[in-house]
């Protein structure tokens, strides 16, 4: 397994897209008249949190993506004139493309870079260092690198001894789907929603419109190493429903 201990540096010129487009159904009934991405932990929104999180390291240069409720995350941003970063707004107006369809609109935002970038849902609350994470990253050089731990959850990844992605599995519903090879000595791990992609990834996508990024990181794994990165002795909650947010307002003040 790989080590993860890193010395924390600054990531004052990585870019970071940020997801707030979804509907936030299981955040009902707040999400009927607001985004899901605007639910206040401790009275602080789930965006600005995120915001802070990733500007405690140094990133500056955002997209975040809306659809759902978007002109109160836009009037939202900029009634807070964006909290000092550089923001850009990618607006899903048809319809939430999911994370893979909303990437891939936002991909003309990373275009021109040779850098690795961060990319994460509204809804993550976690110590993570992702500066340490991120020089995991340039250390090794996959086209992906996912954020994960082993908790408990209905739906894992499946890593392969030496931490490559090699399949993904629905506990629920024993629904199983391999990028190569079998299941057999394949480590389950939940993913925590914060990914950190090398540009190289863009020409490799084929799916179009509305799709998730988990199926492109499968078709992708057969011949392209994507590495999980174990952060489990972080806070990590995914606050998408009522009994998290009450739950990350022990942690997050």
């Amino acid at each position: 397994m790989m080590s993860n201990q890193h010395k924390s540096f600054q990531l004052k010129d990585v870019k970071a897209m940020i997801l707030a487009a979804g509907l936030g159904t299981r955040l009902k009934p707040f999400t009927d008249k607001h985004p899901k991405a605007l639910a206040p932990v401790n009275g602080k929104p789930l965006l600005q949190r995120t915001i802070e999180y990733l500007q405690g390291f140094g990133v500056q240069n955002f997209i975040i993506n809306v659809h759902h409720f978007a002109d109160q995350i836009i009037d939202f941003l900029k009634d807070n004139e964006n909290f000092g970063a550089d923001i850009t707004i990618s607006h899903e107006k048809d319809e939430p493309l999911e994370t893979g369809g909303g990437l891939m609109y936002a991909s003309w935002f990373f275009e021109k870079d040779r850098q690795p970038f961060i990319m994460m849902n509204a809804d993550i609350l976690t110590t993570l260092d992702i500066s340490a994470m991120y020089e995991f990253h340039l250390e090794n050089n996959p086209l992906v690198t996912l954020a994960i731990t082993r908790r408990a959850s209905s739906r894992n990844f499946l890593f392969s001894e030496d931490d490559y992605l090699k399949g993904w599995r629905n506990n629920k519903t024993a629904e199983l789907k391999l990028a190569s090879g079998s299941d057999e000595n394949l480590q389950p791990a939940s993913f925590s929603g914060i990914h950190i992609i090398s540009p190289a990834i863009f020409p490799l996508i084929s799916q179009k419109g509305k799709f998730s990024i988990v199926e492109t990181y499968l078709q992708l794994a057969a011949d392209h190493p994507i590495l999980g990165y174990f952060h489990d002795h972080d806070i990590f909650i995914d606050a998408g429903k009522p009994e998290a947010i009450l739950d990350a307002e022990k942690y997050f003040k």
